[in-house]
């Protein structure tokens, strides 16, 4: 892969999880004053408002074969991921939440050569296994919890586990079924089968209502650039840049609910960003690139 594509495709994931962390900020925000259910059912209900606009102006794109199915898996596991992962920030610092998710992307490189037939490359593993060494350099070590916030945690592991699978089934269609299909598919499922917790609660006014509407917005663009640059990237190399959300996720905290960033939460920071860098860089032997046989996602 030449080098101009392979940065390009690892700004557009980093960029991507950038607006999902941002994403995650203003869904903690609405969830807080909402209750995480409603507010999981109005990010994928204004997500999906504005994929189906983007779908019926690209031309209404259809399945590949076998992408119906796989898509549907995903959303509904996009359905049981969103709605533990936002429960657990109201619970949860920001920062904290995200580090604890990171066990998720530790499994993408033993899924993707399992699934996608992807050879488990020593790089990617060093390079996710040091990202993960500075979440707990971050946070100084995973503190003890209890009761509720001790509940929020499991459900954040298990969030992980059905993030990691939904990001392996995006690498699998992302060049197939192309990124306006793929995010339309992963907002409708997720929205029909929360629909339920519509049922008695009162639409949010103002502010509130922007902001859901902007959660929807957000999410799908976040969406958009990590489908196009899956594309490029093998799922073991993605999978490590999951860790740059740390440091989004620090700062949104920081701004948003004065969650304090420590000196060793930006020591974490060096540490991914490092681990990021070095397993992402294209590799010298020819051998050791990762092969592109499938062509990009069209724009949405």
């Amino acid at each position: 892969m030449p080098r101009s594509a392979a940065l390009v495709a690892t700004l557009q994931v980093a960029a991507g999880i950038g607006a999902l962390c941002l994403m995650d900020a203003m869904v903690k925000w609405l969830a807080l004053r909402h209750g995480a259910p409603f507010t999981t059912f109005g990010r994928y209900a204004s997500g999906t408002i504005i994929a189906l606009a983007v779908w019926q102006w690209q031309g209404r794109p259809g399945f590949a074969p076998g992408g119906l199915k796989a898509n549907l898996v995903r959303g509904t596991l996009i359905a049981g991921m969103a709605l533990s992962f936002f429960w657990a920030i109201t619970q949860l610092p920001l920062a904290l939440a995200l580090t604890l998710s990171f066990v998720g992307p530790l499994t993408v490189p033993l899924m993707a050569s399992l699934v996608l037939g992807e050879p488990m490359q020593p790089r990617y593993v060093l390079g996710g296994l040091a990202g993960f060494g500075g979440v707990l350099v971050a946070v100084g070590g995973i503190p003890d919890l209890a009761g509720t916030r001790a509940l929020a945690v499991v459900a954040v592991v298990a969030a992980a586990f059905m993030y990691g699978a939904t990001q392996l089934i995006l690498r699998a269609r992302a060049a197939a079924d192309g990124a306006t299909l793929i995010t339309l598919m992963g907002a409708i499922v997720p929205m029909a089968l929360l629909s339920p917790t519509t049922i008695g609660a009162t639409l949010p006014q103002g502010l509130d209502l922007a902001l859901m509407l902007g959660t929807g917005l957000v999410g799908n663009i976040g969406v958009q650039l990590m489908a196009r640059g899956y594309v490029h990237l093998q799922a073991q190399v993605s999978a490590v840049l999951e860790y740059s959300a740390l440091p989004w996720a620090a700062l949104l905290g920081w701004l948003v609910f004065d969650e304090a960033v420590s000196a060793a939460t930006v020591a974490g920071a060096a540490i991914i960003a490092a681990a990021c860098l070095w397993a992402t860089r294209t590799p010298s032997k020819p051998a050791d690139a990762a092969p592109v046989t499938s062509p990009p996602a069209p724009a949405p």
